[in-house]
């Protein structure tokens, strides 16, 4: 891309990495999520006496990069990270992928050797912009000390403009060292890069005119209603047009969960009412959803009696999984605005009506609430009383989809999870995040036993920064998403999912019948979290009654300056319903396990 620098004086000459921080300071960048190492040594030194910007070290660059990624879905702002090259850079790859997936506008700056040494396979040298390409927004390096300006500059341009994604700038230490001028632009214009800022009112129309033939409408929601903060729009819009809503996961929040036109949200763990309404709808108005393969199920039945409408601010997306009738390429928000002016009050009440008697047939939750105990039900239900006004992330697995089924959320609550790429490990890092950059507001990591390991090195980090996040694991001694595949689809063979495994168990083996409690013989689970959590300073309670989940987490809302964990110890073999077979439309869902029955082997 070629760059023009708008405007700036030359006042003196400075080096590459004050320069640096002169550009972080003028990008408005107050947390700078950092690790140092040979090939940052200048930018760190440069850092030093800067006041104005608090320098976060966490314990890994992945949890660095997902507590950036959290720091900037919770706020709106662009996370910034910087690490060394070599194995700094490539531990950046996975948070990388992450944020780019949704959408999360993040600019990562990496060393990297001399100029003269790229090529040469010198020591911690790795190609990372061409490691990155694929999964960022941008990625380029800086070769020359009067680029150096500009490329951060567009960098921070490109990653918070159009549809958000992730920047990769990679510094040479020579770069980083040179001698240069101290101008930073105010703006620049990047030739072939030009975000669309309008709105086709020609398209609007015509699918206004469609909802005015419609019978059965249904608005479905993604993650780009939540990027483009149009919730308050959309929720007006729903309102005035009296569509009931249905939303992905990363939609979730798009309108508040408690509002009547809400549905629940879609896909192979969708609410059954909300499956339905898609497939019964004969006009389906999305925003912002890329259509992937976790809500679509079977393509081709896919709200197969439907117009399809679909707003989206990346013109590729559209009708690249679903065929689409009336594309509209905008953002969100904008396309939302004009939607609102523009629409009539409609009356479809019988169709609401119709949704309404599938929630009360077959609500979310149905095998949970036979069950009194420590159920994900029961501890999300708690969260949900407890803190009215939170940041809650989620890991990946069945911790993430229990949560996106019965967390609620209004304009006083966020959600922040990973969709696309599903990075087991992110709750905890995204979490510190969420809490350093919304000091005061109660942030909330809810987890497995098994991603929450992945990064839990990060649990030192929340106790050196004084973090009062609380850490729910839901333990249930598996990689739990994985097993109850195995458990449905694959007969019971649970192989590699167990995490009480030890080299002495037995070949195959099982759990007791409908038993909470690993089978007679199995070995205690490592690690003990209480232990471990207190280990690092944090404070730690197990959960394993469930009149004893909500004294839990009040005695964690009300501790001030370290983090809690809180250890739920719940049934070993709970499943995740409703879940649409592979290969099947969404509304062939599995409601209920046929036996409680556990097989032994």
């Amino acid at each position: 891309m070629n760059t023009r620098i708008m405007k700036g004086e030359q006042n003196m000459q400075i080096t590459g990495a004050e320069l640096f921080v002169k550009a972080l300071l003028a990008e408005n960048v107050n947390t700078l999520f950092a690790y140092p190492g040979g090939q940052v040594i200048d930018l760190f030194d440069a850092l030093y006496d800067t006041k104005e910007l608090d320098v976060i070290v966490p314990r890994h660059e992945q949890g660095l990069v997902h507590a950036a990624d959290g720091y900037a879905r919770s706020t709106g702002k662009v996370g910034v990270c910087l690490v060394t090259s070599g194995p700094g850079a490539t531990n950046l790859v996975t948070g990388i992928a992450a944020a780019n997936y949704d959408s999360v506008p993040l600019v990562c700056f990496t060393g990297q050797v001399p100029t003269h040494l790229i090529g040469n396979d010198a020591f911690q040298e790795v190609d990372i912009v061409g490691i990155t390409r694929s999964i960022s927004k941008y990625a380029v390096t800086v070769r020359h000390r009067e680029e150096l300006a500009a490329a951060i500059k567009k960098a921070f341009c490109i990653a918070r403009t159009g549809k958000p994604g992730v920047v990769v700038v990679d510094l040479p230490k020579d770069v980083q060292q040179a001698m240069g001028s101290d101008i930073y632009p105010d703006h620049v214009e990047i030739r072939g890069y030009k975000p669309n800022t309008t709105v086709h009112m020609g398209q609007i129309k015509k699918a206004l005119n469609c909802l005015k033939q419609a019978k059965y409408p249904v608005f479905l929601l993604g993650g780009g209603v939540n990027i483009a903060h149009a919730n308050e729009e959309m929720t007006a819009l729903a309102e005035k047009t009296g569509i009931p809503v249905v939303t992905t996961i990363m939609g979730k929040g798009a309108v508040p969960t408690n509002h009547p036109l809400y549905v629940g949200n879609i896909g192979i763990h969708g609410s059954y009412a909300a499956n339905m309404a898609i497939s019964q709808c004969d006009l389906l108005f999305s925003i912002g959803v890329r259509f992937n393969d976790r809500i679509t199920g079977k393509v081709s039945e896919f709200a197969e009696k439907a117009v399809i409408v679909h707003v989206d601010i990346d013109p590729a997306s559209i009708s690249r999984n679903i065929k689409v009738d009336i594309p509209i390429v905008a953002d969100a928000k904008k396309a939302i605005m004009a939607l609102l002016e523009k629409a009539e009050s409609l009356d479809f009440s019988e169709w609401r009506s119709k949704i309404g008697e599938w929630k009360t047939q077959k609500p979310l939750g149905m095998e949970q609430q036979e069950l009194f105990g420590v159920t994900p039900l029961a501890v999300i239900k708690k969260i949900n009383e407890v803190f009215d006004q939170a940041i809650i992330t989620t890991d990946v697995g069945q911790n993430q989809l229990w949560t996106t089924q019965f967390l609620e959320i209004t304009d006083q609550k966020q959600m922040l999870t990973s969709g696309g790429l599903g990075t087991m490990g992110y709750g905890l890092p995204a979490a510190l995040g969420a809490s350093l950059g919304n000091p005061g507001k109660d942030v909330v990591a809810i987890c497995g036993d098994g991603g929450v390991q992945m990064n839990i090195q990060e649990m030192a980090t929340a106790v050196v920064y004084e973090l009062p996040i609380t850490i729910c694991i839901l333990n249930n001694g598996y990689l739990g998403n994985v097993r109850q595949w195995q458990e449905m689809f694959f007969q019971g063979r649970y192989s590699g999912t167990c995490l009480r495994y030890r080299r002495g168990c037995p070949e195959k083996c099982g759990t007791q019948n409908n038993s909470a409690a690993p089978a007679a013989g199995c070995p205690e689970y490592i690690p003990d979290f209480v232990s471990l959590a207190e280990s690092y300073g944090a404070k730690a309670i197990r959960v394993q009654k469930y009149e004893e989940i909500e004294s839990a987490l009040r005695e964690a809302k009300n501790t001030k300056k370290v983090p809690t964990v809180i250890e739920f110890i719940i049934e070993r073999e709970a499943n995740v319903l409703p879940m649409v077979s592979p290969g099947k439309s969404i509304d062939h869902m599995i409601m209920e396990v046929q036996t409680n029955e556990k097989k032994m082997y």
